[in-house]
């Protein structure tokens, strides 16, 4: 039994790091996301000005753009059972959400730095009400 404890209290602590290590921390600021969602994201166009999912291209878009107001997000994309957390989201803003099974309308945007999608996250959920 001794040896059972040893062993667990060795491997752990490892385990815990290793999770807490491949689990991706953002910590954005919403501001500078309010700049990149208004500008060089174009994210208002679909998502419109308040995130609201009522933006001018909207009304062409089956299914519609997300709303960041009332948090309807639809994908999962580090299968923990709950759509919308900062990973999906950030998955879905660098990769597209054609990836997830969303509509091709989303683009991928690998032109934005991994502190500009940490941002944006942060003024997702910002948006929220």
């Amino acid at each position: 039994m001794k040896i059972l404890k040893k062993s667990l209290l060795t491997i752990i602590p490892f385990t815990l790091a290793a999770v807490f290590a491949s689990t991706p921390v953002f910590a954005g600021d919403s501001t500078a996301g309010k700049a990149v969602y208004d500008g060089k994201g174009a994210c208002a166009a679909c998502h419109g000005a308040t995130g609201a999912g009522d933006g001018v291209a909207a009304a062409a878009l089956t299914p519609k753009p997300a709303s960041f107001v009332t948090a309807s997000f639809r994908f999962d994309t580090n299968g923990d059972g709950q759509p919308g957390s900062d990973s999906d989201i950030a998955d879905v803003i660098k990769y597209g959400a054609a990836k997830y099974g969303g509509n091709v309308s989303m683009p991928g945007r690998a032109d934005l730095s991994d502190e500009e999608v940490s941002n944006l996250v942060a003024y997702i959920h910002a948006m929220k009400q």
